[in-house]
């Protein structure tokens, strides 16, 4: 396809997208959440869940049909050559954040993760660098944000990206710019791989919708948060309360003293 069906294409898909944002939103704002029943993270839950029905209604429309059919069609090591590629495009970002988070351990292992990958790896298809035990933490800009103090604020559904946050939301720009595939002087190139990228993140998703259960959106929403804070924390959940010097046990060695009727009793159970 040449620039000018790319851009025909383009417009199509965004007068269809007008078209569905608009009756989402008004399908949100008609079905506004009670304030009482909120969520302290998703005080904008009414918009939200209008986005989501947008989100939602755009998938199952395109995506997840173009997923299925990438899936079918391509081989499994095709597959995970593709992920690896592009997977192997995002070492360069989180070696960047990883040292705007004061991190270089982890820039210097996303770093060596990228030579290793892209020379012995041919371009990043076959993850060499796993197999050799090089492994590195990702980091985006929302991360970074967290490590410097910038709080998450609430919970955020993106026309298109999805869920986020406001924090996250803040640093898509960053994580934009900095990823390769957008550095590009070919469009028509950077507009496939960036199809392609998202086609195929699709497809990894495809055997994990049978795991949800219940409300589609509050499932989505709980799950994006917890993995954030995960990633933003470092896997660190916080101290522990029963190992503060505040937390004290009035318990003496009396209170652990059964005695001989503890004793007698389990002779006469036996």
């Amino acid at each position: 396809m040449n620039g000018k069906g790319w851009r025909d294409l383009g417009s199509r898909l965004g007068k269809l997208a007008v078209v569905l944002m608009a009756v989402s939103l008004l399908a949100g704002c008609a079905g506004r959440v009670a304030v009482e029943d909120r969520h302290p993270d998703d005080p904008w839950e009414g918009f939200n869940r209008g986005v989501y029905a947008f989100n939602d209604g755009l998938d199952r429309a395109l995506l997840r049909p173009a997923a299925v059919a990438y899936d079918t069609v391509t081989p499994d090591p095709l597959q995970r050559g593709v992920s690896n590629f592009f997977s192997n495009l995002g070492e360069l970002r989180t070696a960047l954040n990883s040292l705007l988070q004061g991190k270089p351990a982890n820039a210097g292992l996303a770093t060596g993760r990228f030579v290793i990958n892209t020379t012995v790896g041919i371009l990043g298809l076959v993850d060499v660098a796993t197999q050799m035990e090089i492994t590195a933490d990702k980091e985006d800009f929302g991360q970074t944000l967290g490590v410097w103090g910038v709080g998450e604020g609430p919970y955020l559904v993106l026309p298109f990206f999805g869920p986020s946050t406001v924090r996250d939301t803040a640093g898509l720009p960053v994580d934009w710019v900095t990823y390769p595939t957008h550095q590009l002087n070919d469009r028509d190139l950077e507009i496939f791989l960036t199809a392609l990228n998202l086609v195929d993140k699709r497809a990894d998703l495809l055997d994990q919708e049978a795991l949800i259960r219940g409300d589609r959106y509050v499932f989505i929403r709980d799950a994006y948060l917890q993995r954030r804070r995960f990633e933003v924390s470092d896997g660190e959940l916080g101290d522990d309360p029963f190992a503060s010097d505040d937390f004290d046990f009035d318990f003496d060695d009396d209170d652990f003293d059964f005695g001989d009727e503890a004793s007698d009793g389990a002779g006469e159970a036996d």
